[in-house]
């Protein structure tokens, strides 16, 4: 990377301490707590396995536009900073939303290096971030994802936290019908990937490290009609995972 995009990595890591960024995120959650989740009836779950600093992905599922709001509403003992495609960017809303909480984007369809050394750097700083690995939301259930995650959370040396929603599809039709949907977040059992402390993983091992986080995120997924390609359980293993 060169030295104009490792300098703008690193302000833009620095600027997560920021007393006006930490004073506008917890406005944001604020809002989000007490108006969103009143449109809705929120069940969350797991909350016990958030921890309290160090570096963190949220890895999400992800099956509307509300995921990553109800995740940042959701979690209350630290901020979550969302990685969020760059088309969110194109319209007044989305763009003030992500000034406003300070998250980052990502290029879909390609391998955009500049989120993942965002991410990376972003953890090694002890935050936490937020990432559907699947790159798209997936209304009809899990789907295989990117390996970015991996690649990402064994650069790191991140916890990775399951974060399932369940409930969400189809929240407008709802709404139209002055209907509260009904949403489940729950926080699965946090883990890491094993790695025997060596800095460059094989590709397909952390293929298999993502199938194997994936089906934990499936565990965590309250609705069993929307695990989708990881709904066969006994298929689960753990030979890369390190649970906390």
């Amino acid at each position: 990377m060169n030295a104009a995009k490792t300098n703008t990595v690193q302000l833009y890591v620095a600027r997560q301490q920021s007393p006006v960024i930490r004073l506008r995120r917890q406005i944001m959650r604020t809002l989000i707590r007490q108006i969103g989740f009143r449109l809705c009836v929120i069940n969350i779950t797991g909350t016990e396995h958030i921890p309290d600093e160090g570096p963190v992905i949220m890895m999400m599922n992800h099956i509307s536009a509300l995921d990553p709001g109800l995740i940042m509403g959701a979690v209350t003992n630290r901020f979550v900073i969302p990685m969020t495609k760059i088309e969110n960017t194109h319209h007044l809303a989305g763009a003030f939303a992500i000034w406003w909480w300070d998250a980052y984007t990502v290029r879909r369809g390609e391998v955009d290096r500049s989120a993942l050394t965002n991410s990376i750097e972003l953890l090694k700083s002890g935050q936490c971030i937020l990432i559907a690995p699947e790159g798209t939301r997936q209304r009809a259930g899990l789907a295989r994802p990117k390996e970015g995650l991996a690649y990402v959370a064994t650069k790191a040396d991140a916890i990775i936290v399951p974060t399932a929603i369940s409930g969400a599809v189809g929240w407008k039709e709802k709404w139209l019908k002055f209907q509260r949907p009904h949403i489940d977040i729950n926080f699965g059992r946090p883990f890491k990937f094993k790695t025997d402390g060596r800095k460059r993983i094989p590709r397909e091992e952390l293929s298999a490290m993502t199938d194997e986080a994936m089906y934990q995120l499936a565990q965590a997924v309250t609705d069993e009609t929307m695990r989708g390609i990881y709904s066969d359980l006994s298929k689960a293993s753990a030979r890369y995972l390190e649970f906390s």
